[in-house]
């Protein structure tokens, strides 16, 4: 009975480490997205939309990694928490990478004209560099199950609200003059961040809960 019980303990350590992994991939091209949209860099945008399969790839295989293992082992209380918990947690991250994958699609479809105006470069950096730090908190989170840290997360994902609706203010503005197409790009694009920084939150939000047995 111990060398099954450390067996199934291996295996849920690699599934929070694959969590981890994913985590550090969707920050990392995140932040390589943002820095396209910075340099107008199609080869960096292109780098970014064919990564994405990696990231769906491992995504999928974790699943089916998860489902074996409940089959398997059919888990109870905490552990198998532990383990729908995953579950969900790998799809927040798997759409975190499809929403880095969209901010490069947006330099690839207007290259090689810049994506973001000048007028409104420095905020859509600022919520580039949000993202990336929502990101990389949430791997923490993930690897520590620290509670505190998962908690301030809504913070950050507020600090991203604000950015997101200066974006939209500026957009909307009687001064706004770089017409109706860019202005759709940058909604999408201010969307997309948001969005990323929701995913981010869901993750924090279910280790909570993983920990606790609470929902935040």
């Amino acid at each position: 009975m111990p060398l099954i019980r450390s067996t199934f303990q291996d295996e849920l350590d690699g599934v929070s480490q694959t969590l981890f992994d994913l985590s550090v991939m969707v920050s990392d091209s995140m932040a390589k997205a943002t820095r396209a949209i910075m340099e107008k860099n199609l080869p960096l945008a292109e780098e970014v939309i064919s990564f994405d399969e990696n990231i769906d790839t491992i995504q999928h295989d974790l699943d089916a990694r998860i489902i074996d293992i409940i089959a398997r082992q059919q888990p109870v209380a905490s552990d198998l928490r532990a383990l729908i918990t995953a579950l969900r947690m790998s799809a927040d991250l798997e759409r975190m990478g499809d929403l880095a994958h969209h901010v490069a699609k947006i330099v690839r479809l207007r290259h090689p004209e810049p994506a973001v105006p000048d007028a409104v470069l420095k905020l859509v950096e600022a919520m580039g560099v949000a993202a990336e730090k929502i990101a990389t908190k949430t791997g923490v989170v993930i690897s520590t199950r620290d509670t505190v840290m998962a908690a301030q997360l809504e913070k950050d994902d507020d600090e991203m609200d604000l950015l997101h609706r200066q974006l939209i203010s500026a957009l909307i503005a009687p001064t706004w003059e770089h017409g109706v197409e860019t202005a759709i790009d940058l909604t999408l694009l201010g969307r997309y961040y948001e969005r990323y920084a929701d995913h981010a939150v869901s993750v924090s939000r279910r280790v909570i809960f993983l920990v606790t047995g609470k929902f935040a």
